[in-house]
């Protein structure tokens, strides 16, 4: 029993870490019924959907054909990173940053591998990271958080474009200058790899597509979350249910830990005087901060109770998913991706993405406070 509590310590660190804490929490405010309310079931149906569509994706090859095509047109590593990059920028506008990460993180891992490039797959699923936080925070719909707060504070889609634009900006920038800080290498295309390879349309890739389509949907409240996840569980079944066997269930009880240990904190007195105590005119630092610790949109949750200056809101909890892996919950999927499918690199993908996290937190949080002086 010890040995295997150990494994799975060691392969699932994150997961381990999350449960320690609801169970820790758990002493402080004794399990009820409340505890099914701390529970975010919308969020984990989508991503059971989502990453059963991506399994099924895998599984017939569309990433290693969407790689060839890229590397057909772009020859450069340089490039290859850079469309990577922004593939996940300006896709988490839409789409929100866990779709853009779920998605495109795998891709380019794949991408890279065919093009002989392993060694980059920790900068640019790093920046890629950054990217989906950054992208995602220009538009109501991309991410969680962004949804709660557009309806709360009552503004018009304009005004919150208007408001997040500016740091988008600096983080596009901020990106583009990296990707060309990096060495420029002419790829090397091995036996096969020179995006002549074509995807067989059949009926599984449809039916993974409806999956996808229905859990863009869900996103969308066009359909409750709950139908996405039955449809999948319902159609992967019946066309491949060896793929349900390659959903990550591990990143979805990580949620499930999280969600308990946040939701305990809120209900500690002691925790929330001294919250309301240090949150008025320090509502964006303390976003930031508070998201360090418990994730964004967690922090949202909490802070809403406490203060109505929306604007400082949306920007720290935005900025604020930077920083450590926890600080967005985005942040946990692509440290997955990297587990499964580099995990020799995973130490070295951690120290990396939390220096490039803390230096563009750091440099967006000076453009903050300089906007608030003039």
């Amino acid at each position: 029993m010890i040995k295997k509590v150990k494994a799975i310590i060691k392969s699932e660190p994150v997961l381990a870490a999350a449960w320690l804490l609801a169970v820790l929490s758990a002493f402080w405010v004794r399990p009820d019924l409340k505890y099914i309310d701390y529970i975010d079931m919308d969020t984990l149906f989508l991503l059971f959907g989502l990453m059963a569509a991506m399994a099924g994706f895998k599984s017939l090859g569309l990433f290693q054909s969407l790689g060839g095509a890229l590397l057909s047109k772009v020859r450069t590593s340089r490039g290859i990173e850079l469309s990577l990059v922004l593939l996940c920028f300006f896709s988490s506008m839409f789409i929100t940053n866990d779709v853009a990460l779920i998605t495109f993180v795998p891709f380019g891992i794949v991408t890279l591998k065919m093009a002989r490039l392993d060694e980059m797959i920790v900068p640019v699923a790093a920046l890629q990271t950054v990217a989906a936080n950054l992208g995602s925070m220009v538009t109501p719909m991309g991410n969680p958080q962004n949804i709660y707060l557009y309806f709360k504070s009552g503004m018009t889609a304009a005004e919150f474009i208007k408001l997040t634009c500016p740091y988008a900006l600096l983080a596009l920038a901020m990106l583009w200058a990296c990707c060309m800080l990096g060495k420029k290498y002419s790829i090397q295309f091995g036996q096969g790899d020179d995006g002549s390879g074509k995807l067989n349309l059949n009926l599984e890739f449809w039916v993974y597509s409806a999956i996808f389509a229905l859990c863009l949907c869900a996103l969308g409240k066009l359909i409750p979350s709950y139908i996405a996840a039955a449809a999948a569980v319902i159609a992967v079944f019946a066309v491949n249910k060896e793929v349900l066997r390659k959903v990550d269930y591990g990143l979805l009880l990580t949620f499930v830990g999280f969600f308990i240990f946040v939701g305990n904190m809120g209900r500690l007195p002691a925790f929330s005087q001294v919250l309301a105590s240090v949150l008025e005119g320090h509502e964006m630092a303390v976003a930031a901060g508070a998201s360090q610790v418990i994730s964004n949109v967690p922090a949202v949750l909490l802070l809403t109770g406490f203060t109505h200056n929306w604007k400082a809101l949306i920007i720290g909890s935005n900025l604020g998913g930077l920083g450590t892996l926890i600080a967005s919950m985005a942040n946990l999927i692509s440290y997955k991706w990297v587990c499964k499918e580099a995990a020799h690199f995973r130490h070295a993908y951690v120290r990396l993405f939390t220096l490039l996290s803390l230096l563009f937190l750091a440099v967006e949080c000076m453009l903050y406070f300089c906007i608030k002086i003039v």
